[in-house]
């Protein structure tokens, strides 16, 4: 259960919540970077399964450990109960940060009011993801599986922010009070589109979602949902709930506000 409550604005800026899958170094490599970030004031790292990391103990580290492994939307909005700051940052364990991207998110967000700012991705190869994208439609799948478009937004390095339908889950950054007003992820969706919905609900509710191009960071993908059954059965399944719980009922966004 998400309850709103109030976040100073005093001293550090962000709580960065992390779901660590057995990932290890990559995991201990991401909270050192971090942890050099004074605009982080708090470090939620979550691990979904059993596992031994080397992380020095840290009075912005707070270390949680699951019974039972959780779903994407669980393990964050878990960690949100422990939030201490005005912006809440669910992050990845596979980004990697080779500066850092907070200051012009916070400024960006600032500026404009937007409930929650995304960074560009890149992939480790050094190609733009597909991480800025139009809602997915009937239309927008059929055209991907014909090798047509696939809902993305042409996006380059330094372009000006713009306010795109949905961002993806590897790297967000909210408003806390925004996500606790939207009652954070759905967690009925175990894996996949809980960042989809969230951005549905946002705009359905006037809040902004923003893209800021000007900052980049790395995602070292696994796309496990095209190697594993049961990622797949997965996707499927989330795929299936959204088209449920939005088909026909998805916000028009105003881009230019």
């Amino acid at each position: 259960m998400i309850i709103v409550k109030n976040f100073s604005d005093e001293g550090s800026c962000v709580t960065v919540s992390i779901v660590s899958h057995g990932h290890g170094i990559m995991v201990e490599s991401l909270i050192r970077v971090l942890l050099g970030y004074s605009e982080v004031g708090q470090i939620i790292l979550t691990c979904n399964i059993p596992e031994t990391l080397n992380i020095a103990s840290h009075e912005r580290i707070t270390l949680v450990d699951n019974g039972v492994p959780k779903g994407f939307g669980s393990n964050h909005n878990a960690a949100f109960a422990l939030c201490q700051y005005p912006f809440f940052c669910p992050l990845n364990p596979d980004i990697e940060l080779s500066e850092n991207p907070f200051p012009k998110l916070l400024k960006s967000a600032s500026e404009t009011g937007a409930a929650l700012v995304a960074p560009l991705i890149f992939s480790r190869n050094g190609s733009v993801e597909d991480s800025i994208r139009h809602f997915p439609t009937f239309r927008l799948l059929l055209s991907k599986v014909l090798g047509n478009s696939c809902g993305r937004y042409p996006v380059f390095l330094g372009q000006p922010d713009f306010y795109p339908e949905w961002v993806a889950g590897m790297f967000l950054m909210f408003r806390s009070q925004a996500f606790a007003c939207l009652h954070g992820f759905d967690e009925k969706f175990f894996l996949y589109y809980e960042d989809v919905d969230i951005c549905v609900r946002a705009w359905k509710n006037g809040m902004k979602v923003l893209a800021c191009p000007s900052v980049a960071v790395v995602h070292d993908a696994r796309r496990e949902s095209h190697r594993s059954s049961r990622y797949l059965r997965w996707h499927l399944a989330s795929m299936v709930r959204y088209f449920w719980k939005h088909w026909l009922r998805l916000p028009k966004p105003d881009m230019g506000r």
